[in-house]
């Protein structure tokens, strides 16, 4: 029987070594992995250790440059332009967010506009660090087109994720990361990969039809959030991630997955506050724990015990998957068990059981 629950540190270590032997310098190779690992400790398998396969071909096939320098087209106290060359997403993300926080620190703001970049893992990566070090982190980023105008059937738009970061006095920072579409369009992926259905009003298929079949979805598009709200917020986040930086925008950003000609060209954007330049941080802390707190004591709908603040239940996730360990569909163990021994990295040494029948993955 294969095992699908593994330790998080020794999955972010197989991951860590497989892009290292993959020629990724290993200051890279180790934010890769810590992004995708983070994902699954919150919850968002679509945007993990998934993600590996993915990310190696696009490396042996020149669409991603890992080991590419970063350089700015334009800079001031509190903004700079910063072009990825096509290095990794959460590698050019990691930089562009330390310059933000540099900024916000000395000018009380930091804003810096990505391009050529490549996916970037989740927005909650940076929001985290950046809450870690006192700041308001807003991040945006543009995505392939999955997503159709309203009143289209065509994919044009990206489902273009935002974030936001708030510190707290508390253990539960405020965490707001979501897609503009009703799902992510990874969840479906995972769907298809699980061979499972996908809820009715996630997705239509090519003729425009609602579909509940992952595959049938893929071909076709997923659904903006709230109809044409999710449409006009896809479009702002487009607008200053890719028409704004540089990057490619609309159906100038490629997809990984289909274009194996030319680099994604994906954009991102981040504004980072410094909250010292509003009040005292300790005293915006205080402030924040009394809003959560005003707000978990609102009354409760019938059979609901608690009320949540967006982030919560992801952190929640976290400490259970740390102490429980990361559960992995069978596809992708049997993915990640080819890959090590493509580079001769034993994957059996990150899951917890004590047996691992590799005979299943032949």
């Amino acid at each position: 029987m294969i095992p699908t629950k593994f330790d998080w540190k020794k999955l972010q270590s197989f991951c860590t070594d497989v892009f290292k032997a993959a020629g990724v310098p290993e200051e890279n190779a180790e934010i890769v992995a810590e992004s995708l690992v983070e994902a699954d400790l919150r919850g968002v398998d679509s945007h993990g250790v998934v993600r590996t396969s993915i990310y190696l071909k696009r490396i042996e096939e020149g669409m991603i440059q890992s080991d590419a320098k970063f350089f700015k087209h334009s800079e001031t106290d509190c903004m700079a332009v910063l072009d990825g060359n096509n290095n990794f997403g959460s590698v050019v993300g990691t930089e562009a967010l330390n310059i933000a926080l540099e900024k916000a620190e000395k000018s009380g703001i930091g804003v810096v506009g990505v391009k050529n970049s490549n996916h970037f893992g989740t927005g909650a990566y940076y929001a985290k660090k950046a809450i870690e070090q006192g700041f308001v982190l807003l991040v945006l980023s543009n995505a392939s087109q999955t997503m159709p105008p309203t009143g289209g059937i065509k994919p044009f738009l990206g489902t273009n994720p935002l974030a936001v970061g708030v510190p707290t006095g508390t253990d539960v920072p405020f965490i707001l990361d979501m897609a503009t579409s009703v799902v992510a369009r990874g969840k479906i992926i995972v769907a298809s990969q699980k061979g499972e259905v996908i809820p009715e009003g996630w997705a239509i298929d090519k003729e425009g039809k609602p579909t509940t079949d992952a595959d049938a979805a893929l071909e076709g598009s997923v659904l903006p959030l709230g109809g044409p709200k999710g449409y006009g917020i896809s479009m702002f986040i487009d607008i200053l991630a890719g028409v704004l930086t540089g990057a490619g925008f609309g159906k100038y950003v490629n997809n990984m997955y289909e274009n194996w000609d030319d680099p994604q060209n994906v954009g991102h954007f981040f504004l980072a506050i410094n909250i010292n330049n509003f009040m005292p941080i300790d005293h915006f802390k205080a402030r924040m724990d009394q809003y959560i707190t005003d707000i978990k004591s609102e009354p409760k709908a019938p059979e609901v015990d608690e009320i949540f603040i967006p982030g919560e239940l992801e952190l929640r996730r976290t400490l259970e998957k740390k102490a429980d360990g990361i559960d992995l569909p069978e596809k992708v163990v049997h993915e990640l068990i080819e890959i090590g021994k493509k580079y001769g990295i034993d994957f059996t040494q990150a899951a917890l059981s004590t047996t691992f029948n590799t005979e299943v993955s032949k």
